[in-house]
């Protein structure tokens, strides 16, 4: 009780978000702030007098004037580097979290579709209007109305086996259900994300953010800076330069999202790997024991491959969260079609709902006469966007080896094994393993067991 007590009083920086939600900068109550322990590193770099020695200039100056000045004032970055600090940005839509996600240095976590009660959960509507809250509604109500239907449905096909353990079965089953129904669900609707991140990648990232086409974006990189400068106000008064504020806003304005509507259901469009130089590396690729086991880092000198192809948004939201490869935001739209395997796995009857609430949708989202990026917030996730990866071996390899098991969302499996076939066919006689996962698309049970609870 006495531990919660002093948990409840601790203050944490917070910034609202105009158009809504907030950002909360976790503050753990330290001693030693983020702050201080980037002085204290720094300094460590400079002397040999040790940590104690560090300590007392610390208790004597303090971090304030030192981070303002060697970090802030004469840019050195890596200073930064060297204190970390959490940020929990609440209420934001799929496509805001999805921009924070953008980075190939973000750590984080993001609230899940299946964990999500989306009877309550707002939309956004950025338009304000009937039209545009009418469309989001109706997403709800084909949502909340087939969930009991697809369940029962499920059952029916996946009966509980003997000694599976009722509890375990049915969060099986809703686990399910919510992979299948998500493909109805509004980019628009609103989660929360976590991110876990050094002070100088804070900065860095929102230099971008505040110029994304999203207004929702740039006002919630205006909340996260008001938030960090609550929380670390000695590290976040950078100077803007007007050259560079400009450049970001010309290039994120015209080319942040990738949007190809001739974009190929699958193709490898590029592939540069060094033939010669990959001989070097045939104990390597020949010898790597199991899929727990990654390839050496410096493979990537090898070269990279690049893959385009059509992918829903909702397994989009899956697939980006491999920094280790270059991926495009793709827009998302209605023009390359709705991902059949959402229909597909509808009973009968809620099939036939389906396909009619899409063609309804699809006229009332182009009805609305918005921007291409304001009709993202009305168009389902099921949708199919143009995607564009690219990454090296060591990269691709963890990849398809993680995202072709059969608990992977059976869409992007679906790409994860035409990837891992691709890699396989032309690296062949160069010793390269690549472990798959031979079991086929089917409801198990142990995805019941995929949660996170307090016991």
């Amino acid at each position: 009780m006495q531990e919660m007590n002093q948990l409840s009083n601790i203050k944490h920086p917070t910034a609202r978000i105009k158009t809504g939600g907030k950002v909360v900068v976790l503050n753990t109550d330290a001693t030693i702030s983020s702050e201080a322990t980037a002085m204290l590193q720094a300094l460590h770099s400079r002397s040999t007098g040790g940590l104690m020695s560090h300590l007392k200039s610390l208790a004597k100056t303090g971090s304030d004037k030192f981070m303002s000045s060697f970090y802030v004032g004469y840019g050195h970055k890596s200073i930064g580097d060297c204190g970390n600090t959490t940020l929990f940005i609440e209420g934001v839509s799929m496509l805001n979290a999805k921009a924070i996600q953008d980075w190939k240095l973000y750590s984080g976590q993001e609230a899940s579709t299946r964990y999500i009660d989306f009877r309550k959960q707002e939309f956004m509507n950025p338009l304000g209007n009937k039209k545009g809250e009418k469309v989001l509604e109706d997403w709800r109500k084909f949502y909340i109305g087939s969930m009991s239907s697809v369940v029962e449905s499920l059952k029916e096909r996946y009966p509980m086996q003997d000694g599976e353990k009722e509890a375990v079965y049915n969060k099986a089953i809703n686990a399910r259900a919510f992979d299948i129904l998500r493909g109805f669900l509004p980019a628009g609707a609103t989660t929360n994300l976590a991110w876990s991140t050094n002070l100088r990648q804070a900065a860095d990232k929102v230099v971008l953010l505040r110029h994304h086409p999203l207004e929702e974006v740039a006002c919630t990189a205006e909340a996260i800076t008001k938030a960090l400068q609550k929380a670390h106000p000695s590290s976040f008064g950078h100077k803007l330069y007007k050259d560079t504020e400009e450049y970001n806003k010309e290039w994120m304005k015209r080319d942040y999202y990738y949007h190809n509507t001739k974009c190929p259901d699958f193709k490898l469009s590029r592939d540069s790997i060094d033939r010669g130089f990959i001989k070097e590396y045939k104990r390597e690729l020949s010898t790597r024991p199991n899929a727990h086991t990654e390839l050496p880092p410096h493979i990537a000198e090898l070269g990279d491959l690049q893959f385009e192809f059509t992918l829903d948004f909702g397994s989009f939201r899956d697939i980006q969260r491999h920094r280790a490869v270059t991926q495009r935001m793709p827009l998302l739209t209605t023009n390359l079609g709705f991902e059949e395997w959402y229909l597909d796995e509808l009973p009968s009857k809620v099939r036939v709902k389906g396909e009619k609430l899409l063609k309804k949708q699809e006229k009332a989202i182009k009805a609305l006469k918005t921007t291409p990026e304001i009709a993202q917030y009305y168009t389902a996730m099921g949708y199919k966007c143009a995607n564009r990866l690219t990454g090296d071996l060591k990269a691709l390899v963890y990849l398809v080896e993680l995202r072709n098991t059969h608990f992977v969302h059976p869409t992007l499996r679906k790409r994860a094994i035409q990837m891992a076939h691709e890699l396989e066919s032309r690296f062949k006689d160069t010793g390269l393993k690549i472990y798959l996962d031979n079991e086929p698309d089917r409801f198990d049970i142990k995805r019941g067991e995929h949660d996170i609870v307090l016991k």
